[in-house]
């Protein structure tokens, strides 16, 4: 039976929300052992993010089903003397650690990298911020909301126009794109410690990740370049690099780049060849004049077929468009279920999101349900070297639970 690339990788999963722990995902994903630190009775308070206002209602904790598959639960109480030390031992033993507390709180809690380096020196240190690690905002708390999506001008450029609200990201968002890139600090900490058998400090954090995201226009504005009048989806620029509601009030998006190639095969499609010999639109630079008057015609178009049957007929022209998907559509998408990208829970039928990278030759765990509070800490601690007494005096002083 396949165990993973990383079988036999021993990983602390120090860290809460989503960002930081979902990279130890990935790692779980692919065989580490990941062990789950959270504090005990109330557990890692992302476990209760589903109990907020707004969330979808479920018999099921689905945001700590994505999170946290395929780790083990040790309740730690790292506020005390006797739970730091039971980190310490477990760090001198593992291969990476992740944590996403601001730097002072690490230092409060015995888990700076300064501290655990000296007990491994093959340990990966992977730590994860909201604003990075120096200067004043080094320890101002962040989620992706505002240190991804709003800081780097994500939640300002996707509106329609200056004119309406800023838009709203969605649950973690910007903490899954963060995720693989701690995920990919930490495996290239894990190549060097390969070549020299050192480990490391790795770092990554919420506000670098949103402007790599944004990195196109950042780049223009660090360029001096000039940015023009943003308009709404009506007066778009490029009537063939935008979105049509269709006759079932589901929209499409074309994205038709090679336009010059694909115009004609587009006009086609729509029922339209008129549009190829009119001369208002023979050339690019024509359509693009007139781009307002494309999309009025565009948007008579579409709206009288439904999106099924417009997929039907662009599908196999060589056309580059997209259905602007719903969350209805997910759980019974054949293109993600034939690719992996929806995958069963072990000896279950329910489905769950995989992570976004494959190897071949190398079949994931499949993914186990996550662990309830503290579910494995007894088992954690012998296999550390804790006998029955030394770990019935942790439960008794309160420092694990």
């Amino acid at each position: 039976m396949e165990k993973g690339i990383f079988e036999g990788l021993k990983v602390l999963d120090c860290a809460s929300f989503i960002a930081a722990p979902a990279a130890a995902t990935v790692l779980a994903d692919f065989g580490a052992e990941v062990i789950k630190i959270e504090p005990p009775v109330t557990g890692d308070p992302y476990r209760h993010l589903p109990n907020l206002p707004g969330y979808p209602v479920s018999p099921h904790n689905f945001a700590w089903m994505l999170e946290s598959r395929n780790k083990r639960s040790l309740a730690l109480d790292l506020s005390r003397p006797e739970g730091q030390a039971v980190l310490h031992r477990l760090a001198g033993g593992a291969d990476v650690f992740i944590t996403n507390f601001p730097p002072q709180v690490r230092a409060r809690l015995g888990l700076t990298y300064a501290k655990l380096a000296p007990l491994n020196e093959r340990l990966i240190y992977a730590s994860f911020t909201g604003y990075g690690e120096k200067g004043d905002e080094a320890n101002k708390p962040g989620f992706d909301s505002n240190a991804y999506w709003a800081r780097s001008g994500l939640m300002d450029l996707v509106r329609a126009d200056t004119n309406v609200a800023p838009a709203r990201s969605v649950a973690g968002m910007g903490d899954h794109p963060c995720a693989m890139a701690l995920y990919g600090a930490i495996v290239t900490a894990l190549y060097k410690r390969e070549r020299t058998g050192k480990g490391s400090h790795v770092r990554s954090n919420l506000m670098a990740n949103g402007i790599w995201a944004n990195g196109i226009l950042a780049q223009a504005k660090l360029c001096g370049a000039k940015f023009g009048e943003r308009r709404p989806r009506e007066r778009a620029l490029n009537a063939v690099t935008n979105h049509y509601k269709c006759k079932d009030g589901r929209w499409i998006m074309l994205s038709l780049l090679s336009e010059d190639r694909q115009w004609p095969t587009l006009a086609r499609c729509l029922g339209r060849e008129d549009l190829i010999t009119d001369a208002r639109f023979a050339t690019r630079a024509d359509r693009h004049a007139r781009s307002v008057e494309l999309i009025k015609i565009f948007d008579q178009i579409f709206i009288t077929r439904d999106l099924a049957e417009w997929r039907r007929i662009l599908d196999g022209n060589g056309l580059v468009f997209g259905v602007v998907g719903i969350l209805d559509d997910i759980p019974n998408d054949k293109q993600m279920l034939e690719n992996e990208v929806l995958v069963p829970f072990e000896n279950d039928t329910m489905l769950t999101v995989n992570s976004p990278i494959w190897v071949d030759g190398s079949d994931k765990i499949p993914p186990r349900h996550p662990p309830g509070i503290g579910e494995h800490s007894d088992a954690v601690l012998r296999e550390a070297g804790y006998d029955e007494a030394a770990i019935a005096q942790l439960r008794a002083s309160g420092a694990v639970a």
